[in-house]
Formats: C-alpha cells, sequence, structure tokens
C-alpha cells in the first residue's frame, strides 16, 4: 500500500503565509519582540525560497505606524485595516483561494485582538488557519495564552516554525533542504 501524506500537515500547495500587525509603534510594547520578528523574517524567508505566497497587513497605520524595517522591506505595500480582524483584507485572500491555497499561516501582533479574530474569521470562511506559535505576541501573557487556547478550542492549529518550514518542506532530497536547514540553525 502506498504511503499517503496527511491532509493534516501543512502542503506547500495550499499553503499562504499572513503576517498581522508587525509596527512600529506597537513593536516596543511586545515582550520578546525581537524573537517575534525574527520568526517572522524566518518564515517569510522560507516561503521566498519554496514560492508561497505571503502578504501582510497594517492595522491604522496613520496612528499605528508602519511595519517594522525588516518587515516592511520584505512587504514595501501591506493592505491598510481598520477592523481587527485582516480577513478583510481580500486582495491576498481571494488571490489564494483561487489557487486552492486554504492552509493560511498567521504571525504577528497581538494575539489576543487581530491574530484571534482573524483566526475565527478564517475558520468561519471554511479556511484552515496554523498559528506559528513563536511568531505571535500580545503585550500580556495572560491574554497572548487565553487567545491560544481560544483558538486552538476552536479548531485553529497551533504550530511551532521549525515544524512549519518542515511540513513545507516535506523531504530532505529537495534542492532547498540546506536553505531551509541554515533558516532553523539561524533561531
Amino acid at each position: 500500500m502506498p504511503h499517503r501524506r496527511s491532509s493534516l500537515l501543512l502542503d506547500e500547495k495550499r499553503s499562504a503565509l499572513m503576517v498581522i500587525d508587525l509596527q512600529e509603534k506597537l513593536y516596543p510594547v511586545i515582550p520578546e519582540a525581537s524573537k517575534i520578528e525574527r520568526e517572522i523574517i524566518r518564515l517569510t524567508d522560507a516561503a521566498t525560497l519554496l514560492s508561497i505566497p505571503a502578504a501582510a497587513t497594517v492595522q491604522y497605520p496613520r496612528g499605528l505606524g508602519a511595519l517594522v524595517p525588516s518587515v516592511q522591506s520584505v512587504f514595501p505595500a501591506p493592505e491598510h485595516k481598520l477592523v481587527f480582524s485582516a480577513a478583510v483584507c481580500r486582495q491576498a485572500l481571494d488571490a489564494w483561494l483561487k489557487q486552492g491555497r486554504d492552509q493560511i499561516v498567521i504571525c504577528g501582533i497581538e494575539t489576543h485582538i487581530c491574530i484571534l479574530q482573524t483566526v475565527l474569521d478564517l475558520l468561519a470562511e471554511g479556511l484552515r488557519p496554523f498559528v506559528a506559535v513563536q511568531a505571535v505576541g500580545s503585550r500580556h501573557r495572560t491574554d497572548h495564552e487565553m487567545a491560544l487556547q481560544r483558538m486552538r478550542d476552536c479548531g485553529a492549529t497551533l504550530i511551532g516554525v521549525e515544524s512549519i518550514l518542515f511540513e513545507w518542506l516535506q523531504t530532505a532530497q529537495r534542492s532547498e533542504f540546506k536553505a531551509i536547514s541554515q533558516l532553523v540553525k539561524s533561531s
């Protein structure tokens, strides 16, 4: 009997990456923001290597500023929003849906506001959100932990960044294996 890959695993052909609101004025109040930023950069680098589409959003940029420079360089024109859920940003989502991409990897801030509301809206649309746990954060630990628990309880998949990278890759036989391994070592 041939091997059958689980549909619960991320698949690069079904995946997309959404970076939510890693903005200049929010960044300083998030504990471990620099670690979250590094994990987001690892995700964006891997998505680029594997040709997985990615997009970013900004919440009320006039008040909260632009994306942090490292992310702004990857996403020079993020989608702007006033609604907390990034699911209202349809430019990327609609394109991904047309491509059959139903697995949306989520990262950014804040876990209990924009991340949570986005994840719940994506679930309501029948999509499969995967929350990169080391790449999301909130100002307060309790808010962060409760939001992760609620998202998991509602059907989202909580996943580590390295798991994402290797699920996208699937095999060490791929030409991108060494580059992905370097991203893993850079953590």
